[in-house]
């Protein structure tokens, strides 16, 4: 894929510009990686399930390492974009935190890697002999020219429909298969006056999230993946048919979705006041911290049309450049890239291990069978969450689905998303 770090430095700096008055990021007043001998973990999980799995992994840390401090500098909000901001703004104004939190893909390359951002971690990969126990396709997610540049901490999947199990028992419904078929359950839901498809879109993500479930569903693994490499264009019929139900799967969530950010989606499912939510399976954390229980309270499938392909989310942390404590923060990295770190933050996090040998046992059902899948499922990237194409793309996208949501006009959307990729021709 073409990487565009000049484009990417610019939106840096108007991102910069923008966040100049946001001090909510918690930074330090002695220096970017928080003095000599702290360590500030900067990341946007605030929410249930998120906090829990964060606190157990520097929990975990704190146990190996007593003697270094570290401190929480999540940043609420936005779903991730108020911390995006934030982190723009210092790392452009030389005062970067001690480890950031960033998707794999071109989140993390097209962006901080292409940026001259990060410093490579190939040492501590050969150390901790982390390539034979990470796969491939997640090493090279973080990997550019040679070099590794961060670890990976979890794997979600994106493509999930989560559903409350008693609403699908009460009206008799099964999991649908195809769109098709989504849409004759969702008119038979709503005939009974239930709201068919939760959906928190106060960040717009996830409408993205939506739309892209899709897309994937009508091209397939392979040219979905193209169609972000832009060899396939935006007025693909296909993309066009998928836009067409996008329009229709919209009359058919609750009317007050752009008030509600995901979590808030994600609550009306447990709630029974709606039926389902495409959301990544940090809603199963989620639901977990609500002390609902898998396969009982609510469960999942992968979203119509794509069973057998699994949406990759990978969250990572590397070492920018310019921290004043590196070999500590490497410290840091290493828990979190070891068997315990892993299995301490992930099963309270409601995903799965980055790590192929963790125990098993630690996982409930969801996350078993989730590991099961991405063991043999097509793997492709997630556009919502800033793997399968740069930033700059993925904000364009955004506001044309933010636009779409409200006008539903499909030649004009269409017309939005050739512009929104017209830099990876």
């Amino acid at each position: 894929m073409k990487r565009y770090g000049f484009l990417w430095m610019i939106a840096i700096l108007l991102i910069g510009t923008m966040a100049a008055c946001s001090d909510n990021s918690s930074s330090s007043s002695d220096g970017g990686s928080g003095g000599e001998g702290k360590i500030e973990l900067f990341s946007w999980w605030t929410a249930g399930g998120e906090s829990e799995g964060l606190q157990a992994l520097m929990d975990q840390f704190k146990e190996e390492h007593p003697d270094i401090e570290i401190e929480n500098a999540a940043v609420a909000g936005g779903g991730g974009s108020n911390a995006k901001a934030v982190l723009a703004n210092r790392m452009q104004g030389g005062d970067p935190p001690s480890t950031f939190q960033v998707h794999g893909g071109d989140e993390l390359l097209a962006g901080w890697v292409a940026a001259d951002k990060m410093q490579p971690l190939n040492d501590l990969y050969e150390k901790n002999n982390w390539k034979e126990v990470f796969p491939q396709e997640l090493i090279d997610m973080v990997s550019k020219d040679g070099n590794i540049y961060a670890v990976p901490v979890d794997v979600h999947r994106g493509n999930v429909v989560f559903y409350n199990k008693s609403v699908f028992e009460e009206n008799n419904i099964e999991p649908p298969k195809d769109w098709n078929e989504f849409l004759e359950v969702a008119e038979e839901l709503k005939s009974n006056g239930i709201t068919p498809l939760a959906l928190g879109d106060k960040n717009v993500w996830p409408s993205t999230m939506v739309f892209e479930s899709i897309l994937q569903a009508n091209l397939g693994a392979e040219d979905y993946n193209k169609l972000w490499n832009g060899e396939i264009p935006m007025d693909d019929e296909r993309v066009v048919k998928s836009a067409e139900m996008f329009k229709k799967v919209l009359g058919y969530v609750n009317e007050d979705h752009s008030a509600r950010a995901w979590q808030d989606g994600s609550q009306l499912v447990a709630d029974g006041k709606a039926a389902m939510n495409i959301m990544g399976d940090w809603a199963n954390g989620y639901y977990k911290s609500k002390d609902l229980k898998p396969g009982e309270d609510y469960g999942w499938f992968a979203s119509p049309g794509t069973e057998g392909e699994f949406q990759v989310i990978t969250d990572t942390f590397g070492l920018p450049k310019g921290v004043e404590n590196p070999e500590q923060v490497k410290e840091f990295l290493t828990v979190l890239g070891s068997k315990k770190g892993q299995d301490a933050f992930n099963p309270k996090k409601g995903s799965i291990p980055a790590r192929t040998d963790t125990d098993m046992s630690k996982y409930g059902k969801y996350s078993t069978d989730t590991i099961k899948d991405f063991k043999n499922a097509k793997l492709t990237p997630s556009l919502a969450h800033g793997s399968a194409a740069p930033e700059q793309v993925v904000t364009k996208v955004n506001q044309a689905v933010n636009v779409f949501v409200t006008q539903q006009k499909v030649d004009q959307f269409i017309e939005s998303l050739k512009q929104s990729v017209s830099s990876l021709k």
